[in-house]
């Protein structure tokens, strides 16, 4: 999805994770985002707030009683501002603080007026996470429509193990993309496979191909922002994905195959971007299979099934199957007679010449239309994917 110029106001609360709040607004940053930062006085005993006008380029706002602010209502700027609001570390306190309403400083008080999304990434100590109190006001912010990520179990501050860190900055940032997209998904169930697949010759050596698994990846985090239940078949190397992806990691065709036949049962649509190894060794050695004086070696191939046709084949089969076809030349005829032959209701033909790299374009074809997806980047490539599928 395209961040670029999305307003993001960040509250920082007053505990021990505050300085990787810092990290996670270079990335919001990075990212292509604006970003304004609201430290309580707590936050500003732990990291100054020049920490964070330096990160951000904008002053950062402190007191609710500024009078150049407030002559134009400082808070309530602020809270239109936003398109959403991520408070970070959200501690004990400030949760206890805007589950009952309080407005006795400038974070509180911008809650009171917010109308946009708001993120909570709670840490704090495990005991006080856990606490009764705190549980029920998370609770009552959940059924107000706010959104908590975290916090993670691990080693805390104070030298205990328990829930209580703060997020990963990464995992923050996951969290607040579906706020930031439209749910054009929700309520249906998205099966894609990525990757090479790799089959085994002896314990040592491996037959496999060069795809990176970069787009399939790309797709499933798009669809998941979108409120789609994603299930991630992926192979080898297959990049890190969005958190709230069901993901399955194998490695042979025949895995994947089960897993994606499993999942296809269910699903509202399935994309075989994987790069399927078409055969397999028919006998596999164990150990190491020795050179010895040999100068040449001969040996048996047996076809793997044929993942995408199969399901496109099942008697209760998703509403839309999308095939993938990697060629080096004559593109859409090949694609053509593959649509055909699969019985798929799309295929999306691209050059073998992208595998492994962040460039790709090709073409969608079907039945009814024919026409080039022309982008740069396999993000582009797949954000054009995604809305195409969604249109038809």
């Amino acid at each position: 999805m395209n961040l670029l110029g999305k307003r993001i106001l960040i509250g920082i609360g007053g505990g021990i994770a505050v300085y990787r709040v810092a990290e996670l607004t270079r990335l919001l940053k990075k990212s292509g985002m604006e970003v304004r930062c609201v430290m309580t006085r707590s936050a500003c005993e732990f990291v100054s707030p020049l920490t964070f006008e330096a990160l951000t380029g904008e002053e950062v706002h402190t007191e609710l009683f500024d009078l150049t602010g407030e002559r134009e209502m400082g808070h309530i700027q602020l809270a239109r501002w936003a398109d959403a609001v991520i408070i970070a570390p959200a501690t004990s306190n400030l949760i206890a603080r805007f589950a009952h309403g309080i407005a006795d400083d400038l974070l509180t008080t911008i809650m009171q007026v917010c109308d946009k999304p708001v993120l909570l990434a709670p840490a704090m100590n495990s005991s006080m996470w856990d606490a009764t109190a705190t549980q029920h006001n998370i609770n009552t912010l959940l059924q107000n429509g706010i959104s908590v990520v975290g916090p993670e179990a691990g080693e805390l501050a104070c030298g205990e193990s328990g829930a209580g860190r703060l997020s990963e900055p990464r995992a923050i940032i996951s969290a607040l993309l579906p706020l930031l997209t439209k749910q054009n998904l929700n309520g249906q169930h998205w099966v894609i496979n990525a990757g090479p697949t790799v089959e085994a010759w002896d314990d040592v050596r491996l037959l496999t191909n060069r795809a990176s698994g970069m787009l399939g990846a790309m797709l499933a985090d798009l669809a998941v922002i979108k409120g789609a239940e994603v299930s991630l078949i992926a192979g080898p190397g297959t990049p890190e994905t969005h958190p709230d992806i069901k993901r399955f990691d194998v490695e042979s065709a025949k895995q994947m195959h089960t897993a994606c036949k499993h999942e296809a049962a269910e699903a509202d649509v399935f994309i075989a971007t994987a790069a399927v190894s078409d055969f397999r060794f028919d006998k596999v050695c164990q150990g190491k299979l020795k050179r010895g004086d040999t100068t040449s070696m001969s040996v048996n191939m047996i076809a793997n099934p044929d993942i995408v046709a199969e399901i496109a084949a099942m008697q209760k089969r998703p509403t839309k199957v999308i095939a993938f076809a990697a060629e080096a030349s004559d593109h859409i005829e090949h694609a053509r007679a593959k649509l055909v032959k699969k019985g798929v209701d799309a295929i999306i033909a691209n050059d073998i010449s992208n595998m492994g790299s962040d460039k790709s374009n090709g073409w969608w074809i079907s039945d009814t239309e024919t026409f080039a997806i022309e982008s740069v980047t396999k993000f582009e490539f797949a954000q054009s994917i995604i809305n195409h599928i969604m249109e038809n």
